[in-house]
């Protein structure tokens, strides 16, 4: 038994509210990656900052005793125990470092595919507009 024309109809508008369904929740999902990627940025950022002036005195006081000469101040600046408190330090601070520069250029990569894939976008909408 052949299917009436109406049945046929009501399916090919189903799968058509199925795909524009399946657009929007891309486009949703699209836009939260780009709010996402925003912040991961600027995060990055702040992370790389905070974690470069940390490093850079956590440097200056491994360094202070050998180019000034002073070996105490109100500590024994080369006592060992703080010295070696002060390398764990810088070693974090270099892992805190590393985690901001990978972040970093997650996001910027992640920024690019997005505009690819919105230029592509672009192009196909024009192709099905002509």
């Amino acid at each position: 038994m052949p299917k009436a024309p109406f049945a046929s109809s009501v399916a090919e508008e189903r799968g058509d509210r199925a795909k524009v369904a399946i657009l929007d929740a891309h486009e949703e999902f699209v836009q939260h990656i780009e709010s996402g990627q925003a912040r991961i940025r600027a995060l990055s950022i702040i992370t790389m900052v905070v974690a470069f002036l940390l490093l850079a005195s956590y440097f200056d006081q491994v360094l202070t005793p050998f180019t000034t000469g002073t070996k105490t101040v109100t500590v024994n600046l080369l006592d060992p125990t703080l010295l070696a408190l002060e390398v764990v330090l810088i070693l974090v601070t270099f892992a805190w470092l590393y985690v901001g520069v990978v972040n970093y250029l997650f996001a910027s990569r992640l920024g690019r595919q997005i505009k690819e894939a919105r230029a592509k976008e672009r192009e196909i909408e024009s192709k099905l507009g002509q």
